[in-house]
């Protein structure tokens, strides 16, 4: 199982992998979390992204590969792994094309979660958080107490500032003009499943296993 998930903000991807993680021990190679982990340990390319960090720069792909070069590589993703939050872009999926096919692990699939736009933005804006144990309710899915209080401290709830819907609107249309020319890209590879994303998690995960032919 060596994929690539594919999926907008509030798309349930990130939850999803989590369940093949826990279900199958393949590790979930996060890209954020690999590059904190360079720049904590001091690696080459960790000290090379902090440099450009520090200077105010992104951080280039030929890093992020490079770090993520290193992590496939290691023993524990020998039989596979879950890619989140890379690629982001064509650039980026051709690179990656690449590098696996270097360390002999090509993708076998890069898995879309398919969700309504109209749905995104429920899901999204209607999030409500409580400000002191994190709590997270939605006014349209899973509605708060009356006196919107959360029913597990009495926390106050709220809705944070990247939530609204104009903030939400903005980054769905960066997703959705970065992510368009990766489905036709791995369309073309012969390596695009897309799954339902709408319905409860229990529904869409066996679609995703579905997919995945497990």
């Amino acid at each position: 199982m060596r994929i690539v998930l594919l999926g907008a903000p509030g798309s349930g991807k990130g939850t999803q992998a989590k369940k093949l993680v826990a279900d199958f021990g393949r590790p979930q190679v996060s890209t954020g979390d690999l590059l904190r982990d360079a720049v904590a340990r001091g690696t080459d390319h960790g000290l090379k992204a902090k440099a450009a960090m520090e200077a105010g720069q992104l951080v280039s792909d030929e890093i992020v590969l490079g770090i993520l070069r290193d992590r496939v590589a290691q023993p524990d993703a020998a039989q596979g792994f879950i890619l989140d939050g890379f690629p982001r872009n064509l650039a980026q999926a051709e690179a990656l094309e690449g590098v696996l096919a270097e360390l002999g692990q090509p993708l076998d699939a890069a898995i879309l979660m398919d969700l309504d736009h109209a749905i995104l933005l429920k899901r999204l804006t209607g999030r409500r958080s409580c400000t002191k144990c994190g709590r997270v309710y939605n006014v349209h899915f899973l509605p708060p107490p009356a006196d919107g209080r959360c029913e597990a401290c009495g926390g106050e709830l709220v809705q944070r500032s990247d939530d609204r819907e104009e903030t939400i609107g903005r980054r769905l249309e960066v997703y959705r003009a970065e992510t368009a020319p990766l489905v036709e890209y791995y369309r073309r590879l012969g390596k695009l499943q897309t799954v339902d994303a709408d319905g409860e998690f229990a529904e869409v995960y066996a679609r995703l296993k579905a997919a995945l032919g497990l």
